[in-house]
């Protein structure tokens, strides 16, 4: 029986794992599982899955989520600690699905107990990235990427040589927004921001989506996963979000992994991993698919592309710099303070302050220097969507 936790467990990627474990839980024993404000769904699944404790990242809450465990034999706690706490937990393979920055120190914490990390949180390679894998390999732990697009390159990687991979292609559906005049983007509404064409999300990561700030990130991700560079690394539309990632490699081989738009495949490749089970996705018929199509991106309608390679070439911290901005500009276009394009131009502008200013991305890696930039990214990126809002 494995020991298995969940960190994020409300959320889709949370929501889908737990799916996968309820069917088999004979084969499971659950140590904890994290989650915000959805009190009731915490409680439920802690309950059906018999979790020894369940967290809430809200102190206010932990009273709800008391009243909600009354009679069962779940711990209930509470709070920032009380989820790195969990995570120091022993477990055997933990999910890490928290969204943005605050799933950092609980990875940090799972991996430094020499467990399996399924990584789903992409805040902690764009903004970690080298203090995630160095972590990892000092305490033999295991990190195994869930983002599609990661999980599809991995897969497409199994028994290769990195030395004879010319390139790494990771796909975009384009958002809600791919096929929109560039004149209107500036228009668009939370409403129209918060619907995905294909994929079944929460409203952050729709938008995310919508903006390309997703793909962004896993521009990133990519470089700081597998190594490659930067300039190996490519980006490509494709609306039917059927093929996740492909590998090219020195032969000219190109290695593509095709399977339906459904999270559950690369939870369940890493849940399982190195074995490869039966999953309840669906199978694709291509014949009915007909044809799949491509485009290359446009960094005029997606800067935030562009923005990721200038992060990139930058280095050190700028990651933490770009999610922090990221992050407090998506507060202000989901609170309607700023407009859907003016979250790249607030992101940049921030980018140019905080790397233009010495002592903060050239500072070593680690948790509290990653914390401290991230915090003055915020203030500034506060102040410049003051200004705009003003």
């Amino acid at each position: 029986m494995r020991r298995v936790s969940i960190f994020g467990a409300t959320g889709s990627i949370g929501q889908n794992t737990i799916d996968l474990i309820a069917r088999a839980p004979q084969d499971y024993e659950v140590i904890a599982l994290t989650g915000a404000s959805n009190i009731a769904q915490l409680a439920m699944d802690a309950k059906n899955l018999r979790a020894r404790v369940a967290i809430t990242a809200h102190d206010h809450l932990l009273g709800d989520l008391r009243d909600a465990l009354a009679g069962t034999d779940v711990e209930a706690a509470a709070g920032v600690t009380a989820i790195t706490e969990a995570a120091a937990r022993s477990a055997d393979w933990t999910m890490s699905a928290i969204v943005g920055a605050a799933g950092l120190a609980p990875g940090l914490t799972t991996l430094q107990q020499g467990g399996t990390l399924a990584l789903a949180n992409k805040e902690s390679l764009v903004c970690a990235g080298k203090l995630m894998l160095e972590t990892a390999k000092a305490h033999e732990a295991r990190l195994l990427p869930v983002d599609s697009e990661h999980s599809a390159v991995f897969q497409a990687l199994v028994g290769e040589d990195m030395a004879a991979v010319e390139r790494v292609i990771i796909t975009a559906s384009g958002g809600a927004f791919r096929d929109w005049p560039l004149e209107d983007l500036g228009k668009a509404t939370l409403d129209e921001a918060s619907s995905h064409p294909n994929w079944d999300m929460g409203q952050r990561i729709t938008i995310d989506s919508a903006s390309m700030f997703n793909k962004a990130m896993e521009l990133i991700e990519t470089r700081e996963y597998f190594g490659v560079r930067p300039d190996q690394i490519e980006v490509l539309i494709h609306p039917e979000s059927m093929i996740h990632a492909m590998v090219g490699f020195a032969d000219g081989a190109l290695m593509a992994h095709v399977g339906p738009p459904d999270m559950r495949h690369a939870i369940g490749y890493a849940l399982h991993w190195p074995e490869r089970r039966k999953l309840p996705v669906e199978r694709l018929d291509l014949a009915k698919i007909a044809q799949l199509s491509f485009r290359a991106p446009c960094d005029t309608r997606w800067p935030a592309l562009r923005l990721a390679r200038d992060v990139m070439e930058t280095g050190g911290l700028a990651g933490a710099v770009f999610n922090a901005a990221k992050e407090t500009a998506l507060d202000g276009f989901i609170g309607g303070r700023i407009g859907f394009t003016d979250m790249a131009e607030v992101v940049e502008e921030v980018l140019t302050i905080v790397t233009s200013t010495p002592g903060h991305i050239d500072a070593t890696m680690t948790l509290d220097n990653v914390a401290k930039v991230d915090h003055v990214a915020r203030q500034e990126a506060a102040r410049v969507i003051l200004n705009r809002a003003g």
